[in-house]
């Protein structure tokens, strides 16, 4: 889906909706929490407790049991035509949220419990599930930017019309990983599961060459893995200092070449200089639109999702998604 299919005709203003949500008579509000998620089904009691004692009642709950159906519970949530959607999950979980409340009359409250939470942590969210729900209270609505992406021989979008992401598009080794990291692993060691899986997979990973294409330029390369990223964060670390969901851009970015080993350099100094690195190095390519090709085509992971083939193209939707952010966000 665009993102923009039955969207409402009339947008409110951030300050008219966040009125909106913060009057108790006017306010329509759901929640749906993803019980598969790393801490849903654990902290599903405490979310419900910490709402109510914060005083945020909602017209209804949905606890997500199989994720598969989540296309159709967000049709049902959006017919009770809400003004804040609150969802609790994993990267997986908000980027579904994403997908069907960008371009619309309504905010997202984003509480994370997931393994990364990479779009949380991009929001500058707090990862404690107590400050996650004082952000719906002393925080306030932000647009913040999307991405749209289409790529080919996608079954899930038959008709070529393409998904909104919120974090990333992938190519390379993340796509091995997404598909074979045990879910078990996952909830019991967090973040690292990924890379303990990403250890085992790459003394066998071919590396693939690409075509990059952004306006009328373009540029070939060989890696093990290519990002293109509208979040500020990948693996639960900071891309560089300058990245954000509020700045226009879609930033492009390899780790490392052909060689195996300089795919395992590159990791270590994104996952240790991220937060000091800055967007205009020589390393990152930042655009608002891009196109992706291989020889062979590749499966491509969208926001953890495998989703079709290259060649793909990825657009930049500036300000098109209203979200509940700390106040020190800034909102440009």
């Amino acid at each position: 889906m665009t993102g923009t299919e039955g969207a409402s005709a009339e947008m409110r203003s951030k300050s008219e909706l966040e009125a909106a949500v913060r009057d108790p008579h006017r306010r329509r509000a759901v929640l749906m929490v993803n019980t598969r998620s790393r801490r849903g089904r654990r902290r599903l009691p405490v979310v419900r407790r910490l709402l109510a004692e914060a005083g945020l009642d909602f017209a209804r709950v949905v606890p997500v049991t199989d994720p598969a159906k989540l296309d159709a519970l967000f049709a049902e949530v959006l017919a009770l035509k809400p003004d804040l959607v609150v969802v609790g999950g994993g990267d997986g979980t908000i980027a579904a949220a994403v997908s069907h409340l960008a371009h619309r009359d309504v905010a997202l409250g984003v509480l994370p419990l997931g393994t990364t939470n990479n779009f949380a942590r991009t929001l500058e969210l707090p990862m404690d599930t107590a400050r996650a729900v004082r952000v719906l209270l002393d925080g306030k609505v932000a647009d913040v930017d999307v991405g749209w992406f289409a790529g080919t021989d996608d079954p899930d979008d038959p008709d070529g019309r393409g998904h909104i992401f919120a974090n990333m598009v992938s190519l390379g080794l993340s796509v091995r990983v997404a598909e074979h990291v045990p879910h078990g692993l996952k909830r019991v060691l967090g973040r690292p599961a990924y890379a303990l899986t990403a250890a085992r997979l790459l003394p066998g990973h071919r590396p693939f060459r690409a075509t990059v294409r952004i306006g009328d330029e373009s540029f070939d390369l060989t890696t093990h893995q290519l990002n293109i990223a509208n979040g500020a964060h990948h693996s639960g670390q900071r891309i560089a200092r300058d990245a954000g969901p509020d700045d226009r851009l879609l930033a492009v970015y390899r780790l490392g070449d052909g060689r195996r080993l300089r795919l395992a350099a590159a990791t270590v100094r994104h996952v240790l200089t991220g937060q000091w690195r800055s967007l205009g190095e020589e390393a990152f390519h930042t655009a608002g639109e891009v196109s992706v090709s291989t020889e062979p085509p590749l499966p491509v992971d969208v926001d953890g999702e495998i989703r079709g083939r290259t060649p793909v193209r990825i657009v930049l939707h500036g300000n098109a998604l209203k979200v509940f952010v700390p106040q020190s966000f800034v909102d440009v």
